[in-house]
């Protein structure tokens, strides 16, 4: 006996097959997550909470924009720490390293350019579409879990019917 969740997707199926529900022709298929079990329905059936109801889709973490903030704050951050560390420093070696910087400007531009436009230049991924989920009426998902049971004893018989001796034909 196959035991499943009554959680189905929605997926759109190029050739319509008949509504389970009024039998008429439909591309919109609700199917679990391996296809175990599938039906195909109306849109308007999907809008009828007696039918199913939408399962609303859950956050698993913070957005790829809440990651960009906190990483454009953190070098901030580092970034007043560096200058804070050099403000420190005895005034003879901001010298030497002034001196040094004239020396190699394409160096200290690069340094300067490194931190900044790291954040900005990272490009944000769109938001993946995903299949809406739905979950069934609780009678109309007892009703699949007893078709679908149905049609497994229907197979155990079939699969015990073949090793049984066949029926005598020949009268006596």
């Amino acid at each position: 006996m196959s035991a499943f969740q009554n959680v189905y997707y929605e997926r759109k199926v190029a050739t319509p097959r008949p509504c389970y529900i009024c039998k008429r022709p439909t591309p919109t298929v609700l199917s679990t997550i391996k296809t175990e079990d599938f039906l195909y329905t109306c849109d308007s059936h999907l809008l009828d909470p007696g039918f199913a109801t939408l399962i609303p889709p859950t956050q698993t973490g913070p957005s790829a924009e809440d990651i960009q903030k906190v990483i454009a704050d953190y070098h901030v951050r580092e970034a007043r720490k560096a200058e804070a560390a050099k403000g420190k420093n005895d005034e003879g070696k901001e010298e030497k390293n002034d001196a040094k910087d004239t020396k190699d400007p394409k160096k200290a531009s690069d340094k300067g350019d490194t931190n900044p436009a790291s954040p900005s230049a990272a490009p944000t991924s769109p938001a993946l579409a995903t299949h809406r989920k739905f979950a069934l009426h609780r009678q109309i998902f007892e009703m699949r879990q007893h078709e679908i049971r149905k049609k497994e004893q229907g197979v155990k018989a079939r699969e015990v019917g073949k090793g049984l001796p066949q029926v005598p034909r020949g009268m006596f």
